[in-house]
């Protein structure tokens, strides 16, 4: 507050002696020439107001032109050594650079010429800028510890009474770059490292950074990196070379054009130089601040060298080597900074690949702790799905799971039982799809692909296999529908062919990992997937086998009731679809199918798998099997279950409950009727109609959906009647 007051009047004052300036320059109103009134302020009593007013009348004397600019300047500029009061020779030497900022000799001034050169008027910012940022630097010394607080809030402040010099070299007409490399920045940076002060050098290396050109810091790069090491160990450097970096970043990014310089200076390798050496001399920067700066680096270099993957990985080994050794990084912060710097190469090339030829990315990943080495496994994947990059060689799928590890296996101990189930659910099934974007045209590096990713995958433990095993088993079947398409083989120069037998072992080893997990009901369902691909490849052991192996597994390990219902019937509907099968063959699945459906638990659940078993023996296909009187049993069986069933409900509720089962069956008699099944008797299925009706009559509480179906039933009935044709003599005898 006390130095926002002291501002203000400051300010004020500042105002007054404008006016005060044009009273000097009307020489009629005070009748005393410029020359003798220069000399006349020198005579006041007391030292701040008679520079102020030294300072005023100079500012008439050189718009006089009766002396030299740079005579005055510097006159004026050693005689404000006077004040050595910090805050005091702040805002003097603040004043003094106001009034002679449109009075120096700069190029193009009114005041260039004769022996007053942009050298002189550099010279006296320069030596202003030096004065001043020793008052500043000062400032902190000022006054007891106690509130040493306080005056470092002030200094801070008025950090821009020191730094407005530095724009003011910027703006000077006639400073290029010549002068710029060999005069000014050498001197500015000199007084920066001299003043050994952690907060005027943070600030004036930022203001350096902010007011000069950036065609400039280019061309001065070494000069100016070479003085980062030498700044003091608690400068936060890290911040300030970031920003010359995303400086010269923009200026690449502003026209083609330049970039062919930062290769004619060498940018990448004085900026990476720079970092190594800053690291080194800052012993104490912590690790967020050391890969901060490696990710400002590569930032840089993906803007302007985007085509080095060199550079790039360049500096991942630069950051390995930095963390190698020490514990692995938790803080949350530096492992922030570590997937930033891992993100950005996915995000600018956009693809994978680029970032699996870089031998340091794994290297990099592997110092991450296991929660974090997860995070950027999902940045990878993430970054494959967006970009639909495609995965085509072994060798890549091998680097890739292996930066992938934190999420295919568990890391150092940690057990599955600690994580979260959503989260871990997310995880597997970014894997999952993963596995689909791996493919490759050439059958027999496609083989090599699915045992890569095989490898790894069996090392996931019990409770990852669910969810990588069955995207793993159909990319191998589409290889294997390939094949088929290809006659079984591919053959490559001096390589085993790749063909559907191999591949089928291959998935009857997997597929049997997951049925020891136990996931039961998906292996049953991948074992026959896999019989139906047998069957389109013609190989009738190995499907009996996989048909074989998902009875043992519906025998063995599902036991649950409603888990056998939904699992024959997707083994019925999987056998009913096979032609591969002899006659021996098929007739043992499908009584196997059959006398496990009589033995589910329910009757209602009985009824229903045996009549769809009907459709075992019947197929209506230009080659199917043609068993009708076999398919008739099975319906007539179903009745028997489905009567069974009404008795049951009888015994308990009084009632014989719905229809529905009888109306189920007479659908299925109707469909056999009209396929041509010619154990099916018109007879038979009018005695059926009619014990429904006598049911639902003796039914005190009738059902509306049950009869509903059953009305449905009989007008489909009545239509083909009326159809006529041959379909009309089928359903003609039924009688309603």
């Amino acid at each position: 507050m006390e130095l926002n007051f002291k501002y203000v009047l400051d300010m004020r004052a500042f105002d007054e002696l404008r006016k005060l300036e044009m009273f000097f320059k009307d020489e009629s109103r005070h009748g005393v020439s410029i020359v003798d009134l220069y000399e006349l302020v020198q005579h006041a009593g007391n030292i701040l107001p008679r520079l102020y007013l030294l300072c005023t009348v100079g500012s008439v004397y050189i718009k006089s032109k009766e002396a030299p600019a740079k005579d005055v300047l510097k006159d004026l500029v050693e005689m404000c050594r006077a004040v050595q009061n910090p805050i005091r020779g702040l805002f003097l030497r603040s004043y003094l650079a106001q009034v002679s900022r449109d009075k120096s000799p700069s190029l193009g001034s009114e005041y260039e010429g004769g022996e007053d050169t942009v050298m002189d008027t550099v010279e006296f910012v320069l030596q202003n800028f030096t004065e001043m940022n020793k008052l500043w630097v000062r400032m902190q010394h000022q006054g007891p510890v106690r509130i040493r607080e306080k005056l470092e809030k002030e200094r801070n402040e008025l950090r821009d009474l020191a730094g407005k010099n530095l724009h003011v070299l910027s703006q000077i007409e006639g400073v290029n770059l010549e002068l710029y490399r060999d005069t000014v920045l050498p001197r500015v940076l000199e007084q920066i490292v001299n003043c050994e002060d952690e907060r005027a050098q943070y600030y004036l290396m930022d203001c350096i950074i902010q007011v000069f050109p950036d065609e400039y810091h280019l061309q001065t790069l070494e000069t100016l990196l070479g003085a980062f090491p030498q700044l003091q160990p608690t400068v936060d450097i890290k911040t300030v070379l970031s920003r010359l970096m995303e400086r010269l970043s923009n200026y690449a990014a502003s026209s083609p054009d330049v970039l062919p310089e930062f290769l004619q200076v060498e940018a990448f390798a004085k900026l990476s130089s720079a970092i190594g050496k800053v690291i080194e001399a800052q012993v104490d920067m912590p690790i967020v601040g050391a890969v901060t700066l490696y990710v400002s680096l590569l930032t840089f270099t993906l803007h302007v060298h985007p085509e080095h993957l060199d550079y790039v990985d360049q500096i991942l080994g630069a950051c390995y080597k930095l963390l190698f050794g020490k514990p692995k990084l938790e803080e949350g912060r530096a492992t922030k900074q570590i997937v930033a710097l891992l993100s950005s190469p996915l995000e600018k090339y956009n693809d994978i690949v680029t970032a699996l030829t870089l031998s340091n990315y794994p290297c990099v990943m592997d110092c991450l702790d296991d929660k974090t080495n997860k995070v950027m496994a999902m940045v990878i994947i993430q970054s494959i799905m967006k970009n639909s990059t495609c995965i085509s060689t072994a060798d890549k799928v091998e680097v890739l799971f292996e930066l992938l590890k934190g999420l295919i296996k568990d890391l150092d101990g940690t057990a599955v039982d600690e994580l979260d189930e959503e989260d871990f659910n997310e995880e597997q099934n970014s894997v999952a799809r993963l596995i689909h974007m791996l493919y490759n045209d050439d059958s027999e590096e496609m083989l090599k692909i699915i045992c890569t990713v095989r490898k790894h995958i069996m090392a996931g433990g019990p409770t990852r296999l669910p969810f990588t095993v069955p995207p793993l088993t159909f990319s191998a079947l589409r290889l294997v529908r390939k094949l088929q398409a290809h006659d079984g083989n591919v053959v490559g120069e001096e390589k085993e062919p790749a063909t559907p037998k191999k591949i089928f072992q291959l998935l009857n080893e997997t597929i049997e990992a997951l049925s020891s997990v136990p996931s039961p009901e998906l292996a049953l369902r991948l074992y026959l997937q896999c019989a139906e691909s047998a069957n389109d490849c013609d190989l009738e052991p190995v499907a009996y086998d996989f048909f074989t192996k998902a009875f043992i597994l519906y025998e063995e390990e599902v036991a649950d009731s409603k888990a056998q219902v939904t699992a024959i019937h997707l083994i019925i509907g999987a056998l009913q679809r096979m032609n591969v099968f002899g006659v021996e063959n098929r007739d043992t699945l499908s009584h196997k199918a059959t006398g496990y459906s009589a033995k589910l638990l329910k009757k209602t659940d009985q009824c229903r798998a045996v009549y769809t078993c009907s459709h075992l023996f019947w197929v209506d296909e230009k080659d199917g099997i043609k068993g009708g009187e076999r398919a008739l049993l099975c319906l007539k069986r179903a009745l028997r279950i489905a009567n069974a069933a009404q008795q049951i409900a009888n015994a308990i509720n009084g009632t014989s409950g719905p229809v529905t089962l009888f109306v189920e069956i007479l659908n299925k008699y109707l469909y056999f009727l009209e396929k041509g099944n010619p154990q099916i008797t018109s007879a038979a299925i009018q005695g059926l109609v009619e014990l429904i009706t006598d049911e639902m009559k003796s039914d005190s509480a009738p059902d509306p959906a049950s009869d509903a179906f059953f009305a449905s039933t009989i007008r489909y009935i009545q239509f083909q009647k009326q159809k006529g044709g041959v379909m009309g003599e089928k359903f003609g005898p039924i009688k309603m």
